[in-house]
């Protein structure tokens, strides 16, 4: 059975209380799809579905979790022997800037070295192409359009 956590004040997490891992089970799966649905596309008027993709199962799925609570999400896979595409990155909004995607962030990089990744690569809405620049990632070239309305950048890291 799959619980939807309704959106609402969350206590900030202090550095102890928060735990980064991959999700356990079919219903820590739904809350980490929910949140990525929630942020990511329900704010454009983006029916469920469009927050997965063909990669799912091949996928690292990493979160953050503080309370018991989902409140922040990433994913990985790799595109290339060597290259790994990070996407997907969420975490909930009176939590960001708190360091949380940055812990969810290095989490995946070292997933990615540990599997053989040289680099990751990335498309940045433009309101996140700073945070992946103070984590080492540099702008290679404009990306796509999301929803006709959110510019993106393409961003890569050498591991």
């Amino acid at each position: 059975m799959s619980h939807r956590l309704e959106p609402g004040p969350v206590a900030p997490p202090t550095e102890r209380a928060l735990e980064i891992r991959s999700p356990r089970g079919r219903e820590e799966m739904e809350q980490y799809y929910d949140l990525r649905w929630r942020i990511l596309r329900a704010p454009w008027a983006q029916g469920r579905g469009g927050e997965r993709d063909e990669h799912e199962e091949e996928a690292f799925h990493v979160a953050a979790w503080a309370g018991g609570r989902i409140v922040g999400v990433g994913r990985l896979h790799f595109t290339a022997r060597h290259e790994a595409q990070i996407r997907y990155m969420a975490v909930e909004s009176e939590l960001q800037g708190r360091g949380i995607g940055g812990r969810i962030l290095a989490e995946l990089e070292q997933r990615a070295r540990a599997a053989g990744a040289g680099k990751i690569v990335l498309n940045a809405r433009d309101r996140a192409v700073e945070f992946y620049r103070q984590h080492g990632y540099r702008v290679m070239r404009p990306s796509e359009v999301l929803f006709d309305a959110i510019p993106h950048w393409q961003m890569e890291k050498a591991l």
